[in-house]
């Protein structure tokens, strides 16, 4: 199904992959420039509105969504969250880390309504979107023609071409594959993580983003908003959500949240859950000629962090603004010079997850080399508590890029 504010035979000059946080950002931002752009979107309309994930929105996001008009819902609707919580055997304490560092604090506003604002924004700057629109693979990437192949809503085969190709179409996408045919390096990583994802229509239970280090794994709680809460639990990484009946999954968040100490949770109906695996997977360059990645096209992130959505609104917004200076003023450098750009706060961000990844997960077992994990595991969590120079690490690298 294509939705438009524009004629259908008008050749735009960009077309994006994806209709994620990514390619509805530089859609945006290139609609508001006046420059043609079409998104290619797998998915319907109402599934991607609807698709539950991340809503961790950090100051800088705020900064580029608010700076072009693309905050109005955000703004409204969004929570600022500045402190967080850390419960262990030897107790809890908060970290207000709106207080600490540079001072900047989260907007949390669930993922599904930034998509949302997104659509209608893109939609009433005349841009147009191809829902069901399955692309197939980008040929020309090295030419000033490069074109995407795509599965219609039709069933039928079709062709777009365009002066540039923008991949956002996540970690599995074409357009990652097409540079990766040419001559990129990739860097991954299996950290041998996973974590139960459940959404929960309940309240909050806690004001705070809690942490929770167990010796059965980690436990997290974040809120959603007034009504639907987000829990983690760590669990192998290929478990089966099937092995989680609801029970299951209430008794372990009360015992590794440590209920009996703390209070007990508001539980409700499981609205979604899932197995996230912990993996690390960046290319370098992230664009081949006229083709360009963004968000988890060019790098995948741990959730540990709350980095993924964030490095793609700050992507999107140094593309758009390198797009226009080509299509615009002539001026292809700032293209040029794209992942040079990026690569340096993708790769401070995969430090700061892989850091969080050790400080919330201690390897299992008894062996000589657990243990001594499971003790530096400890001494990380004893310098956060007491140490106001790593607080203030924590701050400046939790909320920034």
């Amino acid at each position: 199904m294509a939705i438009s504010g524009k004629r259908a035979d008008e050749r735009p000059a960009v077309v994006v992959i994806g209709a994620g946080p990514a390619g509805l950002v530089l859609g945006n931002l290139l609609r508001a420039e006046g420059i043609g752009c079409l998104i290619l979107e797998r998915g319907t309309r109402e599934h991607v509105q609807r698709r539950a994930r991340a809503g961790f929105l950090a100051e800088n996001s705020v900064r580029v969504l608010t700076g072009h008009g693309l905050a109005a819902g955000l703004l409204h609707k969004g929570q600022s969250h500045g402190v967080c919580a850390f419960r262990d055997e030897h107790g809890g304490f908060e970290l207000d880390y709106g207080a600490l560092g540079r001072g900047e604090r989260h907007t949390v506003y669930p993922q599904q309504d930034l998509v949302t604002d997104l659509i209608a924004e893109f939609l009433a700057r005349g841009g147009e979107i191809r829902f069901e629109a399955t692309a197939l693979d980008v040929e020309g990437a090295d030419t000033d023609r490069p074109s995407v192949r795509y599965v219609g809503a039709d069933g039928e085969q079709h062709r777009v071409t365009a002066r540039f190709v923008a991949g956002c179409d996540g970690n599995l996408g074409v357009a990652r594959r097409a540079v990766l045919d040419g001559s990129a390096a990739r860097y991954t990583r299996d950290h041998g993580v996973g974590w139960l994802a459940i959404l929960v229509e309940a309240p909050p239970s806690m004001t705070a983003v809690t942490y929770a280090i167990h010796e059965n794994g980690f436990a997290g709680h974040m809120a959603r908003s007034p009504s639907v809460t987000r829990y983690y639990l760590q669990c192998p990484p290929d478990d089966d959500p099937g092995n989680w009946p609801v029970e299951r999954v209430w008794a372990e968040l009360d015992d590794r949240m440590r209920t009996e100490r703390y209070g007990p949770l508001r539980t409700g109906p499981i609205l979604d859950l899932r197995v996230v695996r912990f993996r690390s997977d960046v290319l370098d360059p992230i664009q081949r000629g006229s083709l360009f990645l963004a968000g988890d096209a060019a790098s995948l992130i741990s959730p540990s962090a709350a980095k993924g959505a964030n490095l793609a609104i700050l992507e999107a917004d140094v593309l758009a603004g390198a797009l226009v200076s080509a299509l615009a003023k002539e001026d292809e450098g700032p293209l040029a010079e794209y992942s040079a750009t990026c690569l340096p706060r993708i790769w401070h961000a995969q430090e700061f997850s892989h850091w969080m990844i050790h400080l919330l997960h201690g390897p299992a077992g008894d062996d000589a080399d657990a243990v001594f994990g499971r003790a530096l595991q400890r001494a990380r969590l004893h310098d956060l508590r007491t140490s106001r120079a790593h607080q203030d690490f924590f701050a400046e690298n939790y909320v920034g890029i």
